[in-house]
């Protein structure tokens, strides 16, 4: 089952994420300074519809790492949790959308982890070897968001 690999792999994931952000990778030319606070905190929804207990104080890149540190607290009883709703086939939850699988909700946290993990993992080799910045076209500059 692939959501089975995500799930394995989440904790690494994380942490290549979380790794690449502490070294300065920059991110701001990248959908992910937005999306990525905002999959944290639906990531935490989900785990505390299973049970959780996750409460998020910060904003933009660092909840990442204030989740880790709530994670790493509580990580037996979120694997748990996590386990628990992947086996569950029914269990729904409410969203601003309507009603939806818990288990889906999961499976694409996972993925969507998996996936930036993936993402910049190629971005630090691209820095690594010296790759240039990517072009950015000139009437979307003033959405960059300066640190």
């Amino acid at each position: 089952m692939e959501a089975q690999s995500y799930y394995q792999q989440f904790e690494r994931n994380v942490d290549m994420i979380l790794d690449a952000v502490r070294v300065g990778l920059d991110l701001r030319t990248t959908s992910l300074l937005t999306s990525l606070p905002l999959e944290v905190y639906v990531l935490c929804e989900v785990l505390n519809q299973g049970g959780g207990q996750y409460r998020l104080t910060t904003e933009g890149l660092d909840r990442l790492a204030e989740f880790k540190q709530q994670y790493l607290q509580h990580e037996s009883e979120t694997e748990a949790i996590m386990r628990r709703i992947l086996d569950d086939k029914r269990a729904t939850m409410r969203t601003p959308e309507g009603r939806v699988l818990t288990k889906e909700m999961l499976i694409r946290r996972l993925e969507f982890f998996n996936e930036t993990a993936r993402q910049v993992n190629v971005m630090r080799t691209q820095q690594a070897l010296g790759s240039p910045m990517q072009y950015q076209h000139p009437h979307f500059t003033s959405l960059v968001i300066n640190k």
